[in-house]
């Protein structure tokens, strides 16, 4: 390929495959759903890595700011990360109502605080782990361990795509690096390896690397299709050689993308025709909210388009000073900063799609892979709970202005509804159209679906 057009070169796979020897496209569906009416086509994941404390922001306990600095005493044993239980540490932040449905919110979050009547918060969220790594494995794929389909995977094979131009999953990582265990987090797995995400870093010089040929390269119309030719014969000695193998489609179909991605990407990625409000909406001028609201409003434009599943992340991996919400040291310092960043821009979307008629078939997911401890480490930290947090979504299908489940007195652990990653990937699915225990794949014997064994629709905050 790099001796034949130095990269793509204008090589457009779609027409030499598809065309040429016949092959299948990947699927394009409308989003009617597969096995009932959808009420949405899209979703937006935003991935807080880290672990955001849901104390500090969406879970208000007026007797945790009562015992403040009084010993911290849930009853019975109380299981930390790496510390010892310090004294109950109430948030620096204020709480007060908000919206018509007075929820109480953080000081921490104030633009996504005027958004509660658009949204559903789900308190009693609980993980199979206390790491980072394989509870945002729990989260992005619904399994403890490497080598399963994300949701946008799943989502991505269960319902194909809505635009031949863009790609079906796409993921915008922080510009700081990526969250614990990097583009896995994205995957297919075992599904075809077309369904893995498209990775896009609108912060760098190539944000899709190797999409346009070096600017040394050239080639003529007679080389292009010579070019053609001989990789259609090679590719179809290929596929007839391994039948079953879907690697050699997954290049196929990755290379007629990136064709098409060299007319559609710089389109969705230039920001010079956005209007000066939307810009300010976004923060995409401000330095503190520019690479959150950058990537939150290049969200927008991949939906607009037609890109069925959008996974943003807030934090990169844990280096010094802290470059996610995993605030052991300094919570009022680290989930200062990460708040500042992603607060404005993430209510901005919500705000934004709502106003583009966009937010009604769309999901919005904000999503941690735990939570924090509602006492302090040190005198000014948090260590990991994964006993009850908070995840909330809004959007297509989805109930504003409602709470469901609670943790106790404490935000410690959940103890009305408890619930997993399961119910929130199933009833995503139910929003789009699909039964989560009948989209499955057979995979080493076993019946694969994105929920396991597990997972309940939570009905209560359907519309």
């Amino acid at each position: 390929m790099w001796r034949l057009g130095g990269g793509l070169g204008g090589i457009a796979l779609a027409s030499l495959l598809n065309e040429e020897i016949g092959a299948a496209p990947s699927p394009r569906r409308s989003f009617e759903g597969l096995h009932h009416p959808a009420r949405a086509k899209r979703v937006v994941q935003l991935y807080m890595s880290g672990a955001a404390s849901q104390c500090d922001t969406f879970d208000y306990k007026p007797r945790l700011i009562e015992r403040h600095g009084q010993p911290f005493d849930p009853g019975g044993e109380v299981e930390l990360f790496q510390s010892s239980p310090g004294a109950c540490f109430q948030s620096p932040w204020p709480w007060r109502q908000y919206g018509e449905c007075g929820k109480w919110i953080s000081g921490l979050v104030p633009h996504l605080a005027q958004c509660v009547d658009r949204i559903a918060f789900v308190h009693s969220m609980t993980s199979r782990s206390n790491v980072h790594g394989p509870a945002t494995f729990l989260q992005a794929c619904g399994f403890q361990r490497p080598g399963f389909p994300s949701m946008g995977a799943w989502i991505s094979y269960g319902l194909g795509r809505l635009t031949d131009d863009l790609p079906t999953f796409v993921v915008l990582p922080d510009a700081r690096g990526f969250a614990p265990n990097g583009p896995a987090n994205w995957s297919a797995g075992f599904l075809p390896a077309q369904n893995q995400g498209t990775m896009i870093r609108p912060d760098r010089a190539e944000p899709i690397v190797d999409l346009f040929p070096p600017e040394h390269a050239s080639s003529s119309p007679n080389d292009e299709a010579e070019g053609r030719a001989l990789l259609a014969a090679l590719n179809e000695r290929h596929r007839a050689e391994r039948p079953g193998d879907s690697r050699l489609a997954a290049r196929i179909e990755a290379y007629e993308m990136a064709a098409r991605l060299q007319v559609s990407a710089p389109d969705v990625l230039d920001l010079s025709g956005e209007s000066a409000a939307t810009r300010a909406l976004y923060g995409v001028d401000d330095p503190v909210t520019a690479d959150f609201g950058r990537r939150c409003l290049i969200t927008r434009r991949l939906l607009e388009r037609g890109v069925r599943f959008v996974q943003v992340w807030s934090g990169a991996d844990n280096g010094f000073p802290r470059r996610n919400w995993d605030s052991h040291e300094d919570l009022e310092r680290d989930h200062g900063q990460m708040a500042r960043e992603m607060d404005r821009p993430a209510a901005a979307l919500l705000l934004d799609l709502e106003a583009r008629g966009l937010l009604d078939d769309t999901i919005v997911l904000w999503t941690t892979e735990f939570g924090r401890m509602p006492c302090s480490q040190g005198s000014l930290g948090r260590d990991h709970n994964p006993f009850g947090f908070t995840n909330w979504l809004a959007g297509g299908g989805i109930r504003g202005g409602v709470s469901y489940g609670a943790t106790d007195e404490w935000s410690y652990r959940a103890v009305e509804n408890p619930i997993e990653c399961y119910d929130v990937h199933a009833t995503i699915l139910h929003l789009l159209g699909i039964d989560h225990q009948r989209l499955t794949v057979r995979q080493d014997g076993i019946d694969r679906r994105l929920t396991d064994v597990h997972g309940h629709v939570i009905r209560e905050v359907l519309a």
